[in-house]
């Protein structure tokens, strides 16, 4: 399977990279591509994104492509999908309101929305 992962910074995007992590090497036959996305509002900056990504993937012993995609960060992911044979998106996203219901932001909504193909929301 090939598998395009979006960071954006948050937590959320962080813990996908680790569950995206433990699914390849559980599954051991995933082509993972990592894109690193553009927002200035996040905890943590491309470079800081870009270096997290490199020390989980090393410790896990992962080959995988890291780029880094400038622009709106959920139609750059998406454009970027668009380009590539992914089997999957993987972004992290969605908040529990206080009834329990998932809140999506801007970004996760506009990435399950107009993706390509099948998108995985970790939460």
């Amino acid at each position: 399977m090939n598998i395009l992962l979006g960071l954006g910074g948050s937590d959320e995007s962080m813990k996908a990279l680790r569950r995206t992590i433990d699914r390849t090497l559980e599954v051991d036959d995933d082509d993972l591509t990592v894109a690193i996305l553009e927002k200035p509002e996040s905890k943590r900056s491309q470079a800081e994104m870009q270096a997290d990504a490199e020390q989980h993937l090393e410790e896990a012993g992962i080959d995988a492509d890291i780029i880094q995609l400038e622009g709106d960060p959920g139609s750059s992911l998406v454009n970027y999908a668009e380009q590539g044979e992914f089997d999957q998106v993987v972004i992290g996203g969605g908040t529990l309101s206080p009834m329990g219901k998932i809140q999506l932001g801007p970004i996760t909504e506009f990435v399950l929305l107009n993706a390509p193909t099948t998108v995985k929301l970790v939460r």
